[in-house]
């Protein structure tokens, strides 16, 4: 591929000998990996249902290549959410994170949402995932991410993440900064970013990247950790975004990780940063089968417990709640944990108390269903989020089947009238309504495939 002049001689001056290898590597097909879903399926268990060739990704426990000619986006478990798509050399992000159940976590520029459907793995549903992004439309396509993959215990706002730091001062254990970069580790992937490249926006990206950590550095709880990440190769955006929040935020420090063998170290030298960000890491093309990254773990001085705040909830009127708890008695064989929170017709359970009031909010907590006219329908969100055992009446269908049902189909089938689950090899994709001897579709009419 054709690379910027200036981003060659830039790479050369960085790399010497090394640069020859770093250059070949562009030249290579790009790797494509996925990354299985434990909310849905375990690492054993998917290994021995894909119909795809797989290999392990070194640094991700769930993580697998996958070949070429695979078209996994394509496949119902895609839809079952049974695995998020994703840049090999991202996985490391999440993998490095280790978010832990009962966190308080913030992905702070989240979409499309890769980090957050990670770290809602590693925290097995269990506490508080924030998940923001600034762009609306980004948003929406997060929002329904975190959907697809059935997490229950995720918030999904649309803001500034200074506005975020004046309402959450303290609150969160950990937060991940994937920071908005030049790119220069996606030229392979993303060829705009080669053609957009300048000094110029390395320098633009540099000063809003030192913005964003400032304010992440507010809603860090001392003693937790924030993780911050970029696509670049940049040090004026890596090493040099790290040293200068270091020397702004003394109570923080670059915290050592063990992490896989082919991640490199930082390179304070190339920018005169400052020694400790050499316990950074950056994952280079010629090293390791993905593209370009950059991640530091560091660590808030001192220990303390996420604050706590009192916080009104608004009640849910008994009436409406009955509808919902009528529907969990006839079509569910479980009962989730949570605040029940209405906005308009829309019924959702937050994973705990958190001020809504005031933010842009795209999904607050698991989306339950709608409520209008004395009666409840059961959300496509809530579907996904369920287990085949957590349905009392299931509707199994094979991959061919599922592909018909994506695309709107009904099917002949006789029992109770009500909602079924409807099942791929036993994981859910959505719901249908048993009558008359059918079973109606109610897989969404905007996600229904040609």
């Amino acid at each position: 591929m054709t690379l910027p002049q200036e981003f060659k001689v830039r790479m050369e001056q960085f790399l010497g000998e090394e640069c020859e290898a770093f250059l070949e590597s562009w030249d290579r097909e790009q790797a494509l990996a996925l990354r299985v879903n434990p909310l849905k399926i375990t690492r054993e268990e998917f290994v021995a249902l894909s119909p795809f060739d797989l290999r392990p990704v070194p640094w991700a426990d769930t993580g697998f290549y996958y070949g070429k000619d695979a078209r996994p986006g394509k496949h119902p478990y895609h839809e079952a959410g049974l695995y998020y798509i994703q840049e090999p050399s991202a996985m490391a992000v999440g993998a490095l994170a280790n978010a832990r159940p009962g966190e308080r976590v913030l992905d702070l520029c989240a979409a499309p949402g890769g980090k957050t459907t990670h770290l809602a793995a590693s925290m097995k549903g269990e506490g508080l995932l924030v998940s923001n992004e600034i762009h609306p439309a980004r948003a929406k396509i997060l929002s329904s991410n975190v959907e697809r993959m059935g997490i229950r215990n995720c918030i999904v706002t649309n803001e500034k993440p200074e506005r975020l730091a004046e309402r959450f001062p303290g609150f969160f254990d950990r937060i991940v900064v994937d920071a908005p970069c030049s790119g220069e580790g996606m030229f392979r992937k993303e060829q705009q970013a080669a053609l957009q490249w300048s000094l110029e926006n390395v320098s633009i990206c540099a000063g809003r990247q030192r913005e964003i950590l400032h304010a992440a550095a507010g809603m860090l709880r001392p003693g937790g950790i924030l993780v911050y990440s970029t696509c670049t190769f940049s040090p004026e955006e890596n090493e040099g975004s790290i040293s200068t929040f270091l020397d702004d935020c003394p109570e923080f420090s670059v915290k050592k990780v063990l992490a896989c063998d082919s991640f490199s170290k930082g390179r304070p030298e190339w920018i005169d940063a400052r020694p400790e960000t050499k316990d950074t890491f950056r994952l280079w093309p010629h090293c390791l089968e993905g593209e370009g990254h950059f991640i530091a773990i560091l660590k808030k001085n001192g220990e303390a417990p996420s604050r706590e705040f009192s916080w009104k909830m608004q009640t849910v009127e008994r009436n409406i709640w009955k509808l919902y708890k009528e529907f969990e008695k006839d079509s569910l064989d479980c009962e989730f944990e949570g605040i029940p929170a209405l906005f308009g017709e829309q019924l959702y359970l937050l994973p705990q108390a958190f001020p809504l009031k005031g933010l842009k909010v795209l999904r607050a907590g698991l989306h339950l269903g709608t409520v209008k006219k004395n009666r409840f329908e059961p959300a496509h969100a809530l579907a996904l989020a369920l287990k085949h055992q957590e349905a009392v009446h299931c509707c199994l269908l094979n991959v061919q089947e599922a592909q018909e049902y994506l695309k709107g189909a009904v099917f002949e089938k006789s029992g109770e009238k009500g909602w079924q689950l409807m099942l791929v090899d036993g994981y859910s994709l959505g719901w249908g309504k048993q009558a008359g001897g059918m079973v109606k579709n109610h897989y969404p009419k905007g996600l229904r495939k040609n």
